[in-house]
């Protein structure tokens, strides 16, 4: 058929294109959800505040 798509040739070939799709579609999401978690979440996140406890702990001592 002239006009099918060389990812769609052959089984093996859509099945490569299927996954290889499917992981970076994955990784875009995970890190696009993270980044909007971290920007809407600043300030109130462990990584944010651990450095007034520490500081706070040490005070104590």
């Amino acid at each position: 058929m002239p006009g099918r798509s060389i990812f769609l040739r052959s089984n093996t070939s859509m099945l490569a294109t299927v996954f290889v799709s499917a992981f970076g579609l994955q990784l875009a999401f995970e890190t696009g959800s993270d980044r909007l978690w971290n920007r809407l979440n600043k300030g109130r996140q462990w990584k944010d505040i651990k450095a007034r406890y520490l500081e706070q702990a040490a005070d104590d001592e």
